[in-house]
């Protein structure tokens, strides 16, 4: 699945590229329009008594975006265990020419209210399914 996501000023740091902590925030985004694009409500999801929270994320910084650009984050579901599911992010310039700009990955874990593990549920299972 794919978003676009236009870089305004706020986005950069002194240099004029977008900050590098800010490329989590477009994770954050890609993984809400994901769960959104299979249908499910993370608010929903919540009620059923778990939240999911990232226990690790890796990035890679390959080449920077600017302000006035559009990138693009295409997000993939690799793995899903019991606990926890793993995220794949590619982003890169949106339009004809694409640049490579970020890799990541993030692992997120299911918690239930007292932040402890807790197995995902299988109807979200189902409907998160590996690509």
């Amino acid at each position: 699945m794919k978003i676009k996501i236009k870089i305004y000023y706020a986005d950069t740091d002194c240099a004029g590229v977008v900050y590098y902590a800010r490329y989590l925030e477009y994770f954050e985004r890609a993984r809400m329009e994901f769960f959104e694009k299979k249908g499910l409500s993370i608010k929903e999801v919540e009620k059923s008594g778990i939240s999911f929270i990232v226990k690790s994320v890796s990035v890679e910084y390959i080449s920077p975006a600017r302000c006035g650009d559009t990138i693009k984050v295409d997000i993939r579901l690799s793995k899903i265990s019991g606990a926890s599911l793993l995220f794949n992010y590619v982003i890169k310039t949106a339009g004809t020419r694409q640049v490579l700009l970020v890799n990541g990955t993030t692992k997120m874990v299911a918690v239930d209210k007292y932040m402890k593990p807790a197995r995902i549920p299988d109807y979200v299972k189902e409907r998160l399914k590996v690509d």
